[in-house]
This record gives C-alpha cells, sequence and structure tokens, in this order.
C-alpha cells in the first residue's frame, strides 16, 4: 500500500478561519485573511471544531494518491460519496500478472497461504486465456477482490472528519483502517488544528456506536480518565 498527499488547498486553516469570520463581518475574503496570524487562526479552527460548526471545513480539500490496495477496499472507500474518486480501469488497462494483497491472517497460516496463492495463479491464468476469446471488459468477471488497484481521492476537510470517524475504528476492516490512518498523519502534517482531534468517537467524543459489536477501547480510555 502507497498512499500519499498530492496537493491540498494553500493554508487550509487560514482558508476555514477566514470562510467562518465571514459570516460576521462586514470585510471581504482576502481583508479577513490578512488580518488572520497564526494564533488567532488556530483558535478559530479549534473553537469551530468544538462547536461542531464544521460548514466552513467544507472549503478546503485534500488529494491523495492510493496505490497497491485491493479491489476489496476500494469497494469500501466509495461508500463515503461526499468525495470525488478517479479509478485505474479494468475495462481499458488489462491486469496481465496482476498483483493482489494477502490478508495478514492468511499470510500467517502456510495451508491458507499456499490454497490463496493457488487460486490466484489460477485466476491469472484463466484471465490471460480469457483475453484470447472475448475483450479485458468480459475477462475481468473473473478477477478477485484481491486484484491491487490505483486512485485517485479528493476530500472536503468535512468529508476526511467522517471518513476518519468511521475508518480509524477499530471496527473498520483491517486494510481501510491502515489506509486511513496514514491519510490521517499526512493531514495532521499540513493542517494540525484541523484534524488534532479526528479519529473514531470513542477518542474524541466518549461514545461509541458499535453497541454490541464495540471493541471495548471506550472503558478503557475511561478507566485511564479516572
Amino acid at each position: 500500500m502507497r498512499v500519499s498527499l498530492v496537493q491540498y488547498t494553500p493554508e487550509p486553516e487560514k482558508v476555514v478561519a477566514a470562510a467562518a469570520r465571514l459570516c460576521y463581518s462586514s470585510d471581504p475574503v482576502p481583508e479577513l485573511l490578512e488580518q488572520l496570524d497564526d494564533e488567532m487562526m488556530g483558535n478559530f479552527v479549534r473553537k469551530l471544531r468544538d462547536m461542531g460548526h464544521l460548514s466552513p471545513f467544507e472549503h478546503v480539500s485534500f488529494q491523495f494518491s492510493i496505490d497497491g490496495v485491493s479491489r476489496s477496499l476500494s469497494h469500501q472507500l466509495v461508500r463515503h460519496r461526499i468525495a470525488s474518486y478517479s479509478q485505474r480501469s479494468q475495462r481499458y488497462v488489462k491486469e496481465n500478472g496482476f498483483e493482489f494483497v494477502t490478508p495478514l491472517s492468511i499470510g500467517r497460516n502456510p495451508e491458507a497461504l499456499a490454497r490463496f496463492e493457488a487460486v490466484m495463479a489460477r485466476l491469472q491464468e484463466d484471465y490471460q486465456e480469457l483475453l484470447n476469446y472475448v475483450p479485458a471488459e468480459d475477462a475481468r468477471y473473473v478477477l478477485p477482490n484481491a486484484c491491487t488497484t490505483s486512485l485517485m481521492a479528493t476530500f472536503n476537510a468535512r468529508s476526511l472528519l467522517n471518513f476518519f470517524e468511521h475508518r480509524t475504528c477499530s471496527r473498520a476492516q483491517w486494510e481501510i483502517r491502515a489506509m486511513a490512518e496514514t491519510m490521517l498523519r499526512l493531514v495532521r502534517e499540513v493542517a494540525p488544528n484541523l484534524f488534532s482531534e479526528a479519529g473514531p468517537t470513542c477518542r474524541t467524543q466518549g461514545v461509541c456506536h458499535q453497541g454490541a459489536y464495540s471493541c471495548g477501547r471506550l472503558k478503557t480510555l475511561e478507566g485511564k480518565k479516572k
């Protein structure tokens, strides 16, 4: 898995603070941007975040390059609808010698790993054989969820907070959780005030919405506070 932050709105925290101040000021945005120093900007962003007044967060965006993840992950990722995605097409790009993601549980079990790799090899052979008879858009029907893919994904900051809330939770599937944790680390480096409190609700809000499926981390966190 390779995840990188390709680009983002310049000075994202200043843009968010200026957008929020505009609602209560007669000054235009360029003047509001000039008036903001680092301390004022940080205080404003943290106040907005703590109040849950997050619409100004939608004015900044972050674009990620994501490679070497499975099709299984990409099917989960696009469920986060307030984002923009571009993905390598299996219709137009042939998967000759396709790479695949091996789950850790399979990798730790020699018998399971041998069977898994045998299945991948057989599917590759069948895919290559089908290409002799049908177009790639039809041969791709035998490709597995484990097959790797590449994406470009663009989120605004508010959508990212929602994404991190769900996908850094320990209940999230392991591969997308690892990707989300990497994405969170990357955006914290460039916008620490926007994302300092991003993460699962057990940590950020002191609540867990998983019910009977809770991992129990909230009780651990509560115990540490006592």
